[in-house]
Order: C-alpha cells, then sequence, then structure tokens
C-alpha cells in the first residue's frame, strides 16, 4: 500500500496543478469559450470517434486518420457523456480522475524503488509537454494503466499486471511496448513458466481492434496504415528522419519551432534510455527502447517530447537522483516549469504543441 504522507502529497500535486492551471486559463473568458479551449487537435478527433464512431461525422467526408486511434478513450468518453452533457469537459473529466489515480501510483513506484514518490510526481508535472496530462488526450488514461501495471509486476502479481496492462492496450498502441516489457520483467525475475500465460492477456485488446478494424476495412494494420494516411508517417530510415526533421526545424514559422522541440524530445530520450541501460534496468529499457525506436524511424519525429510523459521509468530515475540530490529537482523546476507554462499557452492558444 501507498504510504499516507506519499498519497496525499501526490493528490495534493496533481489537483493542486490542476487548479492552478484552471485559475490561470479560465480568467477572462466564458464556461463555453474555455472548454472550446481544450478541444483541440487529438482531443476533437477522440471526442469525433466516441460521438460517431471510426466512421466520422455523418455528411462529412471519411477522416482516414480516425483508425490510429484505440478505441479505449472513445468508450470511456461515451460513458462520461451519459452525465456530463459537454463532450470537451467530460474528456477534461475523465483525464483529471485518471491522472490522480496515475499519479498516486507513480508516488507508490518511486517508493518502492527507494525514491520520494512526490518527487516523481513533481517531475512529471513540471515536463513542458504536462498539459496534456490535463487536456482530453489519451495519457493520464494510459498511465492510470499503465503504471498500477508495472507496480503490480514489480511485487510479482501477475494476474493484475496482465489485467491493468490490458486496459492500457485499449488506449494506445503503447500497450503494445507495454507487454514486451513485462515479458522481459517476467524472465528477469526468473518467474515460474506455469504463470507465463498471463503474458499474453495484454496482448488480446490488441488482436480485438485490429480484428475489428479488419472487419470495417479489409484490413489488419489499419490503426498503421491509418497513421500513414492522416500524418505521413511512413517507415523511414533513422538518419533519414533525423534530416528531414533538422532540415524542418530549420525553416521559420510556428511548426519550425514545433520540429525544435521534436529534436529536443529525441535528446532527452536518447539520454533518459542510454541512462536506463546504464544502470542495466532491461525491462524498462525495452519499455521506452521499443517507443523510442518506432518514433525515431517514421518519416519525421512527431509527438517525441509528448511520448515521453508516458516514460514513467524515466521520472522514477528523476526521483531517485533528486532524492540524493535536492539541488536535481530545484535546477530542473527552474529550467523546465517555465517551458511548461509556455507550452500549456502555445496549446490553448491552438498553436501545435507536441
Amino acid at each position: 500500500m501507498i504510504t499516507r504522507s506519499a498519497g496525499r502529497d501526490a493528490l495534493l500535486l496533481w489537483f493542486g496543478s490542476r487548479a492552478g492551471l484552471l485559475v490561470a486559463t479560465l480568467l477572462g473568458v466564458t464556461l463555453g469559450e474555455y472548454l472550446d479551449r481544450w478541444r483541440k487537435w487529438d482531443a476533437t478527433l477522440f471526442i469525433t470517434i466516441a460521438q460517431y464512431g471510426y466512421d466520422g461525422e455523418p455528411g462529412r467526408p471519411p477522416d482516414d486518420g480516425l483508425p490510429a486511434f484505440f478505441p479505449g478513450l472513445p468508450a470511456v468518453l461515451r460513458l462520461v457523456h451519459l452525465v456530463v452533457p459537454d463532450w470537451a469537459a467530460a474528456g477534461l473529466l475523465v483525464s483529471l480522475v485518471a491522472g490522480a489515480v496515475a499519479m498516486l501510483a507513480l508516488a507508490r513506484l518511486a517508493e518502492v524503488e527507494g525514491a520520494s514518490g512526490w518527487v516523481a510526481v513533481l517531475a512529471l508535472l513540471l515536463f513542458p509537454m504536462a498539459v496534456f496530462l490535463a487536456a482530453g488526450y489519451s495519457e493520464s488514461l494510459f498511465l492510470a494503466f499503465a503504471i498500477p501495471a508495472w507496480l503490480a509486476a514489480r511485487q510479482g502479481n501477475w494476474p493484475s499486471a496482465a489485467l491493468l496492462a490490458a486496459g492500457a492496450s485499449c488506449v494506445r498502441i503503447t500497450g503494445l511496448f507495454l507487454a514486451v516489457a513485462l515479458v522481459v520483467e517476467f524472465v528477469m525475475r526468473r518467474e515460474s513458466p506455469r504463470r507465463a500465460g498471463w503474458l499474453a492477456v495484454p496482448l488480446v485488446p490488441l488482436v480485438a481492434y485490429s480484428y475489428y478494424q479488419y472487419g470495417r476495412t479489409g484490413d489488419w494494420l489499419a490503426w498503421k496504415h491509418a497513421q500513414e494516411a492522416g500524418w505521413g508517417r511512413d517507415f523511414a530510415w533513422p538518419w533519414q528522419a533525423w534530416a528531414t526533421t533538422w532540415r524542418s526545424a530549420m525553416g521559420s514559422g510556428d511548426f519550425a519551432v514545433a520540429f525544435r522541440m521534436e529534436i529536443a524530445g529525441v535528446v532527452v530520450a536518447v539520454a533518459g534510455l542510454v541512462w536506463l541501460l546504464a544502470l542495466r534496468r532491461w525491462s524498462e529499457a525495452v519499455y521506452t527502447g521499443t517507443q523510442a525506436a518506432a518514433l525515431m524511424t517514421s518519416a519525421y519525429y512527431l509527438s517525441i517530447p509528448r511520448s515521453l510523459l508516458l516514460w514513467f521509468p524515466l521520472w522514477v530515475l528523476v526521483a531517485r537522483l533528486a532524492t540524493r540530490r535536492a539541488w536535481v529537482i530545484v535546477l530542473y523546476g527552474l529550467i523546465s516549469g517555465p517551458l511548461m507554462l509556455v507550452n500549456a499557452g502555445r496549446f490553448l492558444s491552438g498553436a501545435w504543441a507536441g
């Protein structure tokens, strides 16, 4: 069980930061205008799926990119919408509750690893992309399943780990990488082969979703091809992806800024992966490394900084370091905190923010 103080601190940080964000963004606007500010980019697509399904809004041209989004969040949105009439408000509520669960689990995981739980939570909340934990995106809901799944695996509770990881697989394709990392963790812990059957459970939602899209489109990999059709994310060699992103980052305009953020995200991702490998944390390295490989072999870098929100092993490592050296979290906050506020402003203004 998580200690009372760690749980309290995690929730205080989470709800306190959400209250601060609410005050900072609600001033001077009506409630309707406020909710519209949050209905940006992918949040709109999740709402479209929740309202109309993967065929999109009737009477409008079909969006070939919709199958890229797994059904977990749209399904939860549809349920919450039964009591919350506004779709954008429903998305914010889902992320608020899911985020609280995720922060509690992260604090507990950090404690298990010998670090301060509140430091891990603070490090995540100060990350420049943390606005997406509040928005109607899938990050908070994924973490609400993934971190407890990892914690259960650490404690040898494989039935719970498998079922929670299956929940994560309903939300994002990242659940596949979590499932592979759980296999590595299982092997590293030398668990009994008789329990290995649980490792197949997180793959069930992935197969089920592929089968569903096959029934719709005749394509077993519809989710992957949707990324290519909607965002041009074809396979490219890592050096090609770097070159394309670098050229775009050297341009001018808002999207050049976004591509510079992508390059910064790659630097952080590689550094974090090297850190995990140096510590011989093999299962965590598999979880993060497979994500990095997928993101860095796309035609160009897209949403890499935002994907780092899902790298819960990285936030535990930051907490372990900062627990021994308090100046680390102070310096981190001084650098990352202002960037987080700037990026939140970019997102709410409609700019691409990761």
